[in-house]
């Protein structure tokens, strides 16, 4: 039904002036690159990760230090680094109350990543966090949630439609994916029309989502 397809995600890095101007065009960069390496449902969280820990360095070392965010992939997880001069100021994960600022920022952080830490380097400090993705190799592909849901629909079809088909098979074969589609659809415009709906209507509305959503998607995809 699908190919599996190989992603390179290349580390990047990127040196910036912690000032809270930054901050804006980091997640900026880091939507991007999310975007090119097929992991954008991933960028609200990455987001708030590198807002978070730019923010820090601002409160906590100052503003104009410069620092470095770099990101890559550690395994199957996103790793996202703020590099910073200052090893004396060390990031804690505070029980900071909704009420207070102070100290919420790693909560959040540790909210929302699988894993933080901090590494002391001589000559610079490392605030890390990585996130969990749903990739089973670091250049695996991802697909889209709108064909994860179509196979297992399609599969589930196929074998009411076939009684010895297995439900429970990872993958159809392309020619029976093929012919399990056009009965699905054919089987879908009977019930419009049973139901009072303008079949030829309900395609031109589905064709159009499609256009839309497939001019939407980042490329290679």
């Amino acid at each position: 039904m699908s190919q599996e397809a190989c992603v390179r995600r290349t580390p990047w890095d990127i040196a910036f002036t912690a000032e809270p101007a930054e901050v804006a065009a980091l997640r900026r960069i880091l939507r991007l690159h999310l975007g090119a390496w097929g992991l954008q449902y991933l960028v609200d969280e990455a987001q708030l990760c590198v807002s978070e820990l730019v923010s820090n360095v601002i409160t906590h070392v100052g503003p104009g230090t410069p620092a470095t965010l770099a990101v890559s992939m550690r395994g199957t997880h996103l790793r996202i680094e703020v590099h910073d001069p200052d090893t004396r100021a060390l990031p804690t994960l505070c029980d900071a109350s909704m009420e207070s600022e102070e100290g919420r920022g790693m909560a959040l952080v540790d909210a929302v990543a699988d894993r933080w830490g901090v590494l002391l380097c001589p000559d610079r400090k490392v605030t890390w966090c990585e996130l969990t993705t749903r990739l089973t190799t670091a250049d695996g592909h991802v697909e889209p949630l709108s064909l994860m849901r179509a196979e297992a629909l399609l599969r589930h079809y196929a074998a009411a439609a076939e009684p010895g088909h297995r439900a429970e098979a990872s993958r159809l074969t392309s020619t029976v994916a093929e012919e399990t589609v056009i009965a699905a659809i054919t089987d879908l415009l009977h019930w419009f029309r049973a139901h009072g709906r303008d079949a030829e209507d309900m395609l031109d509305r589905a064709q159009m989502r499609f256009e839309a959503e497939y001019a939407a998607q980042p490329q290679g995809w």
